[in-house]
């Protein structure tokens, strides 16, 4: 029987995600080497404080505090501690020592990516991450693999948990942002400091993973517009439950056709976060608690919908386990490490030129001529409406009438829509604009 060959591995980071992933190494060893031909050996867990309490018992011989010493000697290092540094400077020694790199770090994928893919390459190693977004649900190799011979025309992802969970709860319960956010962090969905979270960019450096691997170019965070929940009101989730929609948080990526941009011509793709409604017979809408789906309509295949558990320490510790698997086949069997596919440049779209729909909310004067009034201006500016609602309310002391009107536009350019919203508070048969959202799905 041939002896199988031995990988050294190296663990940076042991929190919820890394001390799962330790624990699978060892208590999965014998199954782990009989799926990649090699025996994959836990040769260190990198951490600040190697005393410190842990929730998975591990062999405390295993902990170390010099990461780089950990590094120079690893065939696959799996990057776990997030942040932007040590961690870049360590994957990037691992690359120059001809290790393999699994991370799950997206905020650094997200802001200096390209830097780490080229430097993969010219290392001839393979650098994955199927971690970085939505947790245990394999979404990046079935985008660069399984859909590589199709055309993907646009990715709608929920993609961060504790917002999900955030919006759930308020449309379920009718619970107010702060309280729903008070119950999240209760049960550990939400950080003390929910802001990364709540004002979307977690989901922004997804969006810019995500819509590299879908559109083949490489996008940054800072091409990436992002709009978080925090101004998003119990009312607004009860006037979009009472028109058949569901607000989500989500993670756009999508091409549009020279027709449809601002940039001189040029197609090019829009990438956004913010806070959308979906119809409720959407299959996102159904995505409850701190779950996380990607929606991703393509050419051939059409509509796809990934869905699971996007956070978690053994969730997520799955995803690291596969591309590690992966990392080590590769290993023993030989070959350049896979990253990324590009094959060219389509530039990243300002908001302007994305193509949506809006939802918005008027209280209006009760008088004739106002619903014409407000039809003539949308037809000024170019968009059309496809649902108009009115409800009548009336003041019993003053006797004084308004109405509220809800107004779903067909798609048009962000640019046409907001120009039309700004010159809807300019008329005088406007007391307030209540409400501005954006809507996929229509």
């Amino acid at each position: 029987m041939t002896e199988l060959r031995t990988l050294k591995v190296a663990l940076l980071g042991c929190g919820n995600v890394g001390a799962q992933v330790a624990r699978i190494l060892i208590d999965d060893a014998e199954s782990l080497a009989s799926r990649t031909g090699a025996r994959l050996e836990l040769s260190g867990i990198a951490v600040r404080n190697v005393d410190a309490p842990r929730d998975v018992e591990l062999p405390h011989e295993l902990f170390t505090a010099d990461a780089e010493t950990l590094v120079k000697d690893a065939d696959v290092v799996i990057e776990l501690m997030g942040g932007i540094e040590p961690a870049r400077s360590l994957i990037l020694s691992a690359f120059r020592h001809g290790a393999c790199v699994v991370t799950g770090n997206k905020a650094l994928l997200a802001l200096d990516g390209p830097t780490l893919y080229e430097e993969a390459d010219k290392a001839g190693v393979q650098l994955s991450y199927e971690a970085a977004v939505a947790g245990a649900i394999p979404i990046l190799r079935p985008i660069r693999d399984s859909l590589s011979g199709d055309r993907i025309t646009r990715v709608l992802g929920i993609v961060n948990g504790t917002t999900n969970f955030i919006l759930d709860q308020m449309d379920s319960t009718g619970a107010q942002f702060a309280d729903a956010l008070a119950e999240a962090q209760r049960l550990g969905y939400a950080e003390a400091d929910p802001t990364a979270d709540v004002e979307g960019h977690d989901a922004a450096a997804k969006a810019a993973i995500l819509a590299s691997l879908s559109f083949h170019t490489r996008f940054a965070l800072e091409d990436v517009y992002c709009e978080g929940i925090s101004s998003v009101s119990a009312a607004d989730i009860a006037a979009a439950k009472d028109a058949g929609f569901v607000i989500k948080l989500l993670a756009i990526a999508e091409k549009l056709p020279a027709a449809g941009t601002d940039t001189d011509g040029k197609p090019g793709v829009s990438v956004r976060v913010h806070p959308t409604l979906l119809p409720r017979e959407h299959p996102l809408a159904a995505v409850r608690g701190a779950f996380n789906a990607v929606f991703i309509e393509a050419e051939n295949a059409g509509e796809l919908m990934f869905y699971g558990q996007g956070a978690g320490g053994t969730p997520t510790a799955s995803a690291v386990m596969g591309d590690l698997v992966s990392a080590a086949r590769r290993l023993v069997l030989g070959g350049p490490g896979r990253t990324e596919t590009t094959t060219g440049h389509v530039p990243a779209l300002p908001i302007d030129a994305a193509i949506t729909s809006y939802y918005i909310g008027l209280d209006v004067a009760d008088q004739p001529g106002v619903l014409a009034r407000i039809a003539q201006l949308f037809a000024e500016h170019g968009v059309s409406i496809e649902i108009m609602r009115q409800t009548i309310h009336r003041d019993a002391d003053s006797k004084v009438e308004s109405a509220e009107l809800r107004i779903v536009t067909h798609r048009a350019s962000e640019a046409a829509l907001a120009a039309t919203v700004q010159a809807v508070k300019g008329l005088d048969v406007i007391n307030s604009v209540t409400s501005v959202l954006r809507v996929e799905g229509v």
